[in-house]
């Protein structure tokens, strides 16, 4: 689940910036959970995962990001336009880390390994729809095209920065919807895979 503490900074300057496609700071943080059964790491994702704003609740990962979007203008005697556009998504993917028991059973085991890899990839496809939507932003600004003063050049600019951020935040809870509905088959499908490569020896048991 997302954490949709979405920290959309509009900075606007009057300097040319360099040209450059949307950036990307990524960082990687872990909470850590005990139990030795499926039930009790389940209760320790629920009490200790991460709390997420928009459902109130905790969550087994979560994904807080932040998007600075800076733009620059050129002005002539009867327009203005955008120079250049840079946005930068900058996020932090929180995941739980198992302090695995030395007696844990092993089918506790494998459920654990596909139950965490799934929950990585869930945190990382949110982060690549904030790219991909950063990148949409950013193109979007450049291609504006210029307007008779540099106020109304920055209300146009604010303006797609709202559009877009609006549909990335759908894009997101979209996302998370259909993840949702999905969730079990999705976990049986990877314990079945897992468990064929475990037997054709291709994993560890």
């Amino acid at each position: 689940m997302m954490k949709r503490s979405l920290l959309c900074a509009l900075m606007l300057a009057c300097s040319a910036l360099p040209a450059g496609t949307a950036n990307l700071v990524k960082t990687y943080s872990y909470f850590s959970i005990g139990g030795r059964t499926l039930d009790d790491i389940g209760s320790q994702l629920t009490k200790l995962g991460p709390r997420v704003k928009s459902t109130g609740m905790r969550h087994p990962g979560a994904t807080q990001m932040a998007f600075t979007t800076r733009v620059s203008y050129a002005e002539k005697s009867s327009s203005c336009a955008i120079a250049d556009a840079n946005v930068t998504v900058k996020v932090k993917v929180i995941l739980p880390e198992w302090r695995r028991p030395r007696k844990a059973d092993a089918g506790v085991k494998l459920f654990w390994d596909t139950l965490s890899a799934d929950i990585k990839r869930h945190e990382d496809r949110h982060v690549e729809i904030a790219k991909n939507h950063a990148s949409e932003l950013e193109d979007a600004l450049k291609a504006t095209h210029p307007r008779k003063t540099c106020q109304e050049a920055k209300a146009k600019a604010a303006e797609i920065s709202a559009a877009i951020l609006a549909k990335h935040d759908r894009a997101q809870m979209q996302f998370d919807r259909v993840e949702t509905i999905n969730f079990e088959s999705r976990i049986l499908r990877l314990l079945r895979y897992r468990m064929k490569r475990i037997e054709n020896g291709r994993l560890p048991g």
